[in-house]
């Protein structure tokens, strides 16, 4: 008798449906106010911003005093409520929550934004679905708005980071090792369907910029000051 054997399909929000605690490299409020402080900066004020992925709120509750509105959306209902026990705390006024994925959000909103901010989140989307998003947002976009994703993984740098090049204590020898300890998780990862790194996805910055231009955005390219394989792009509408 022949024996088929299907593998459960992965999600990304079957993986998050109980995280309670968004994955920053370091979760110190020190480090969190810096990493707040340079998305700020790319920001550049304006008056509303759509935190979109905002997890349990870790930068929004430090965009918060800035805007004069936010609203930030997750797909998680855990995270949300870690959101929201923030924003109660700091008795933030101006803040509304919302839970929704990058396809159901649109629908959910009723007003359109200065900022719309996608910080780490784009490694769990398809190049489709970054298409999809730029196409959707710019309809809820102001005059002059921006879309800015931060911390996209770029995949060449994101290798060399894997292997311990940006270690001060990196030794040659060492990368054989790292290369072959890489391809096991692989295909580990193959046999038990589920991704080999729950990082996600990496994109070249040629990719999200040729993408952008489809949608009529241009790029600008800021490189991250805390991870050395990862960048943002500020999209802004080509005038």
């Amino acid at each position: 008798m022949e024996t088929v054997f299907k593998k459960s399909k992965f999600s990304w929000e079957d993986y998050f449906s109980d995280k309670t605690k968004d994955e920053h490299r370091f979760s110190t409020e020190e480090s969190l106010a810096k990493e707040a402080k340079e998305k700020l900066f790319h920001l550049n004020g304006r008056k509303t911003l759509l935190d979109f992925g905002c997890g349990a709120g870790d930068l929004l509750i430090y965009y918060a005093p800035y805007y004069e509105k936010i609203v930030g959306v997750d797909f998680s209902s855990s995270m949300l409520f870690e959101a929201e026990k923030k924003v109660r705390h700091h008795k933030y006024k101006n803040v509304d929550l919302i839970l929704a994925d990058n396809r159901t959000v649109w629908e959910k909103l009723d007003t359109k934004f200065d900022q719309i901010t996608v910080a780490g989140v784009v490694q769990y989307l398809t190049p489709e679905q970054v298409d999809d998003f730029i196409l959707n947002a710019s309809a809820y976009l102001n005059e002059d708005g921006k879309i800015s994703f931060f911390d996209i993984i770029d995949p060449k740098l994101y290798s060399l980071w894997k292997i311990g090049w940006f270690s001060q204590n990196f030794i040659h020898r060492d990368i054989f090792l790292r290369a072959c300890t890489s391809c096991l998780k692989k295909i580990s990862a193959f046999l038990e369907n589920r991704p080999a790194d729950t990082i996600g996805n990496s994109y070249s910055p040629q990719i999200i910029e040729k993408i952008a231009r489809k949608n009529g955005f241009q790029m600008e390219y800021a490189k991250s000051m805390y991870y050395e394989y990862r960048y943002h792009a500020i999209l802004s509408k080509i005038s």
